[in-house]
């Protein structure tokens, strides 16, 4: 006779059986730490955890991955379509815009920010597979962070990453530094060219106001300004006379420790008709998203914006008119190019609002263990984070408009199109550069 099975006692039993599926381990002997109590249910729990708010993108997405103080960062983009010439040069323009130490109005820190592609491309071109893409970091000094490990930094995430996790890495700011943007400008930089490529979309972004310096609405034509004016100057103002005044601005705070806030605009032209997706989606509601997620950013608004409410109907209506061409136009823009959160084929424009850069000198606080403090903050900041934050937001407008370009594409070009209405996406120009070269 077979000898009996030894079993556990109940209690035990009950315990094991009350925990989700691989969490058996955690019983009486666990850490008090790590043990919790889950309620009586009839069927064994199944934990399931997944990474929150560090993807971006539903067809063409973006998975951004580092911290300030580690050993680099970067991003994997999945959904690239193949055959699309990109190179380690291509990229490193864009990084070399929103790269530290560029001027005396940016943050000292030294990085070269150099990228290197090591997957997803072979001969420079695009492969179909995930892309990744690592920048190492060079110039760290986690001691300039002793006092902001132990006290929390005013309006910055210091605190709220603590009250979340209860754990932070508390060298400049970790996860929530803008460091982490740089796998943003890196993909933004394969989403320009794919843009441009496809349909001869062009995004600019320029400062349009920092501090109390701002630039009047009809001094910039978005039908015609450059990229070349835009970088003419430190600030990235197009307007050399107000950018005078911005960089004046900045170095008035900066040389006393302190710190200001700004706007950035950001228009996108050639921008096709048809994107975004009506109610959840929509396209100005996507391009919020993404410009909200940015560090330090506050504010959007598209078009007329806020000003909008000042109009009546008749007054802030697009009125539609057949150009020379026959087609579909608005003798004015106040929609910003976007009605019914879809494009409708004229410029789109924002604006994205920064803060002030958090840490600055001297600040009352509150400390790790509760107690009211004085923090000296040390490091290298921002006086002002406009002018890097200029690459930032074109990256993040081009990774909206390449997601809803391919979803648009998806859905609305598998079938013939009704020609009376729509029209195809894209040019027979792009064809002969995307070409497989099979000699």
């Amino acid at each position: 006779m077979a000898a009996p099975v030894s079993q556990p006692p109940v209690a035990s039993r009950a315990s094991t059986r009350l925990l989700p599926r691989g969490l058996g381990a955690l019983s009486e002997s666990a850490p008090a730490s790590l043990r919790f109590s889950v309620g009586r249910r009839r069927r064994t729990a199944r934990l399931e955890v997944k990474a929150t708010g560090n993807v971006f993108g539903n067809h063409f997405q973006v998975a951004t991955y580092g911290e300030s103080h580690g050993g680099g960062v970067g991003c994997v983009i999945s959904g690239c379509p193949p055959r699309i010439p990109i190179t380690e040069a291509d990229m490193q323009v864009e990084l070399d815009r929103r790269r530290p130490g560029q001027s005396r109005i940016t943050t000292p820190r030294k990085e070269t920010d150099t990228c290197k592609i090591l997957s997803g491309t072979h001969e420079g071109m695009t492969t179909g597979t995930p892309i990744h893409v690592f920048v190492p970091n060079t110039d760290q000094r986690g001691g300039d962070y002793s006092e902001m490990a132990k006290a929390y930094r005013p309006s910055h995430a210091d605190a709220t990453y603590d009250f979340k996790y209860g754990v932070r890495a508390v060298q400049g700011g970790g996860r929530s530094s803008a460091r982490e943007t740089i796998g943003r400008v890196a993909a933004g930089a394969l989403a320009k060219k794919i843009l441009k490529l496809k349909s001869g979309v062009e995004i600019l972004a320029f400062v349009s106001k920092v501090h109390q310096v701002i630039l009047p609405e009809d001094a910039v034509d978005y039908e015609t300004v450059t990229m070349e004016q835009i970088e003419s100057n430190i600030v990235r103002c197009p307007n050399p006379e107000y950018a005078e005044k911005m960089i004046a601005a900045i170095d008035k705070v900066r040389v006393r420790g302190d710190s200001i806030g700004g706007v950035v605009t950001c228009i996108a032209r050639n921008v096709p008709r048809g994107l975004g997706s009506p109610v959840f989606d929509k396209l100005e509601a996507e391009l919020a998203k993404a410009m909200l997620s940015l560090p330090a950013s506050k504010g959007f608004e598209i078009g007329s914006g806020f000003a909008g409410t000042d109009f009546t109907g008749s007054e802030h209506n697009d009125e539609f008119y057949m150009d020379e061409a026959g087609n579909v136009r608005t003798r004015t823009n106040r929609s910003g190019g976007v009605q019914g959160g879809i494009s409708n084929g004229e410029i789109i424009y924002f604006k994205v609002a920064f803060k002030p850069t958090a840490t600055i000198g001297k600040q009352n606080t509150v400390s790790r263990e509760h107690e009211d403090v004085e923090l000296l903050a040390r490091g290298r900041h921002d006086p002002c984070v406009v002018p890097r934050a200029v690459p930032m937001v074109e990256s993040m407008a081009a990774l909206v408009l390449m997601d809803q370009l391919m979803a648009h594409i998806a859905q609305c070009e598998m079938f013939p199109l009704n020609l009376a209405l729509q029209e195809p996406i894209g040019s027979a120009s792009s064809a002969s550069e995307l070409a497989p070269n099979l000699s």
